[in-house]
């Protein structure tokens, strides 16, 4: 069982829960981690577990548990709301995923009773969908509780198909086949991404598609320097990779070996 400990306890209206926790190309918990900074939101919710690893974190010198957290931001941080269906936001974040499968049930199971008691409706959950080679320009797929909220989101160029062939594994997929059985809807939008290294181009893919959904107006400088800088360390590992090769000799020199 998780030790789940409040921070504060605010006063929540209408509520959607997004999701973004460690994956592939870390995709959702750098969208996640954006929208936290962009949006100032506060965390409230600290949620350790015997699922994740035993271990501490260090920060300058200070440990503190491996941990997932809740975030909320109040609806005056969000501009636009005119459909009236939600308010504020609550950000689900953390360190790491549950380490198991049962750890995986146990942890989305007992999120799902807590956001569900703080009167979310709506979840989506935010991740990567690797496809093992370079992606300059990353689609967002999709996969959604409804045919509804299937409509909803290929508006905005969500690409719905029988991808990922294994399903979606982990959190971004439980809390939501979870949450549907709790009465709760929602969308998970992937960012094709290598799957090699922290993707923030991937990142930004996904938040395009999330903030215009929800319209919600932040800016992306920050994430999009991250995904300068990756690309630069990207095409030094390929200039490296290309001079590797072209140090090995080719068959035809090896001839003088008996």
């Amino acid at each position: 069982m998780a030790l789940i400990r409040f921070l504060e306890r605010p006063k929540l209206e209408k509520p959607l829960l997004i999701e973004g926790l460690p994956g592939i190309g870390n995709v959702g918990k750098l969208a996640a981690e954006h929208l936290i900074d962009e949006l100032s939101a506060k965390r409230f919710v600290e949620i350790c577990s015997g699922h994740f690893p035993p271990q501490v974190v260090v920060e300058s010198g200070l440990l503190r548990m491996v941990s997932n957290s809740l975030y909320y931001t109040k609806a005056p941080s969000v501009k636009g709301n005119r459909r009236g269906r939600w308010k504020d936001l609550i950000i689900l974040t953390g360190d790491y995923q549950g380490l198991t499968p049962e750890g995986q049930y146990e942890l989305s199971s007992e999120i799902i009773d807590l956001v569900k008691g703080l009167g979310v409706k709506r979840i989506y959950t935010l991740g990567g969908y690797g496809t093992q080679r370079l992606v300059d320009h990353p689609s967002v797929l999709g996969a959604a509780t409804s045919p509804a909220l299937v409509k909803e989101a290929a508006k905005y160029s969500v690409v719905f198909s029988d991808e990922p062939k294994g399903g979606i594994i982990g959190a971004s997929g439980l809390l939501l086949g979870l949450g549907a059985v709790h009465g709760l809807e929602g969308t998970c939008l992937m960012g094709e991404t290598s799957g090699y290294l922290a993707d923030p181009k991937s990142a930004r893919a996904v938040l395009d598609v999330l903030t215009r959904m929800l319209n919600l107006h932040i800016g992306f400088s920050k994430l999009e320097e991250k995904a300068h800088e990756m690309d630069q360390i990207t095409a030094k590992m390929l200039e490296m990779g290309k001079r590797a090769t072209e140090t090995i000799p080719r068959a035809e020199d090896l001839g003088y070996i008996g």
